[in-house]
């Protein structure tokens, strides 16, 4: 497994985050984030490049569009085995991603509160996350993705023994986490909408 060079980082829950994001950029990793992950983590000292900054594009939208770029999306799923995919992204200033951290706006506790409204409902549905995730989960052979706080100190203790690098069966079973992430989701969603009425 190749070393991990760059990382997208953007979550809304943010335990254990900082410590995390630390040992990435103690091995060397250039930090992706946006929004309110940036803020956090710039607050606890770690160096992060805007995502806006790498596209060239703002987030926009009321931060609807953030990560939803080819800048972003080519670096997650090019095949590195494949020289054409590998000039593409060089004919298009496509720096490989190697890592996501990514967990999701909170929709079932939103929906869960007293009083929620279809429109904080609908506000609560992620969108770019679960693109970032369902793509570097596709990319496993290339991509860690890493979806729930609990993984992060074994992954850290991972990467310090192996040089800054994760092992293919690592990468494959927390791909295996990821779509259950999604897969979970999406369900919840689809469950919520299921119950209103118009």
């Amino acid at each position: 497994m190749a070393k991990i060079e760059r990382a997208v980082v953007s979550v809304s829950d943010k335990q254990g985050l900082a410590e995390f994001v630390k040992v990435l950029a103690n091995q060397g990793v250039e930090i992706l984030s946006t929004g309110g992950t940036a803020r956090s983590l710039r607050e606890q000292g770690i160096k992060v490049v805007d995502v806006s900054e790498y596209t060239g594009f703002p987030e926009m939208m009321e931060g609807r569009v953030k990560t939803l770029h080819p800048k972003v999306h080519g670096g997650i799923l090019a095949d590195r085995s494949k020289p054409d995919h590998i000039a593409q992204m060089k004919a298009q200033g496509i720096k490989p991603i190697d890592m996501v951290v990514v967990n999701l706006y909170p929709f079932e506790a939103t929906v869960a509160k007293p009083g929620c409204t279809l429109e904080e409902a609908i506000e609560n549905i992620d969108i770019g996350g679960p693109s970032l995730i369902r793509a570097s989960a596709k990319n496993f052979k290339h991509v860690t993705v890493v979806v729930d706080p609990a993984d992060y100190a074994a992954l850290a203790q991972e990467l310090k023994a192996g040089n800054g690098s994760i092992s293919a069966k690592t990468n494959f079973r927390l791909a295996r986490k990821a779509f259950e992430h999604t897969h979970h989701y999406d369900g919840a969603i689809a469950q919520y909408l299921a119950g209103v009425k118009l």
